[in-house]
């Protein structure tokens, strides 16, 4: 499947802006089963630096400094990927979650998607003692450990609502498992946390789904959004494995991966500092649509 992505981020400002340096990760990823035709980052006004690299992750990132004031900052970042992703393992042929833990313990490599870098607590997805009991009741002895992480995320699926409403980018993970309501990036971090509490390497992964509408009504421009799962190091001989804990699924061509990390804050599509005075508001357009779709 081939998709475009376009995905318009908008800050307005009350007061001008003096100058904004700023980390843009928008490009997605090319990696097995993903690949990237063409790609592009779009920043009004124009910054008077650019820098464009790899973070320790493999993400493609840009580094901009904007110098001219302004009331308006404008990040369209616009791409065409193909995903042909391989079919997942049958997840009863994995090896047990125990024996996984013991060799990511062991892992010889510490590059950027080496299991040891999804072990440990990171800033937004800690240990937490209830999220690593609740994750605990799938990982019976022996279980082998996409099947208990199938079992995880389907039970979080059921037994989490999906509320916009409930949580903000910035609601502690603690808070959002109390509430038992969230959004994906939210369950993201509760699936992580209680997998890393249970010591196994979890990682963070941002992209997009495609929406699909209902029968016979039109696709909206702009209606899709930036989504987050979970990416699980099942060993190895399987790899990283990724897990939809929104929608209870494996991965497959309807995700787009854009960026991985330990969690939200490695990879957040836009961040940095500005030097000005007043309140700010977003507005975040994201279309991800079919090249074969009819226009």
């Amino acid at each position: 499947m081939i998709y475009d992505i376009r995905h318009v981020t908008t800050y307005r400002y009350d007061e001008a802006v003096a100058s904004t340096r700023c980390t843009v990760r928008l490009s997605p990823r090319n990696q097995d089963g993903q690949h990237v035709i063409d790609s592009g980052v779009d920043i009004s006004p124009p910054p008077a630096e650019k820098a464009e690299s790899l973070d320790y992750f493999g993400n493609r990132i840009a580094t901009v400094r904007i110098v001219a004031a302004h009331r308006e900052l404008r990040v369209a970042a616009i791409a065409r990927v193909e995903v042909a992703r391989p079919q997942a393992p049958a997840p009863g042929l994995t090896p047990a979650w125990e024996q996984v833990r013991r060799d990511a313990l062991a892992f010889p490599s510490l590059d950027g998607l080496s299991p040891v870098n999804g072990l440990y607590p990171s800033r937004l997805a800690s240990l937490h003692a209830p999220a690593t009991r609740y994750a605990e009741k799938s990982f019976t002895p022996g279980c082998p450990i996409l099947e208990a992480a199938v079992d995880l995320m389907t039970r979080i699926k059921s037994d989490f609502k999906y509320d916009p409403a409930a949580t903000a980018v910035s609601t502690p993970l603690a808070e959002a498992f109390e509430k038992r309501g969230g959004v994906c990036q939210d369950f993201a971090h509760i699936m992580i946390a209680g997998l890393r509490g249970l010591g196994l390497p979890a990682l963070y992964v941002s992209g997009y789904i495609r929406t699909i509408p209902p029968p016979g009504k039109p696709r909206l421009e702009g209606a899709d959004a930036s989504h987050a799962w979970v990416s699980l190091w099942c060993g190895h001989e399987f790899g990283w494995r990724d897990l939809d804990s929104t929608n209870a699924m494996l991965i497959g061509d309807d995700h787009i991966v854009v960026a991985i990390g330990r969690d939200y804050a490695d990879v957040s599509p836009v961040d940095g500092i500005i030097f000005a005075s007043g309140s700010q508001t977003l507005s975040v357009s994201v279309d991800v649509k079919p090249v074969t779709e009819e226009r």
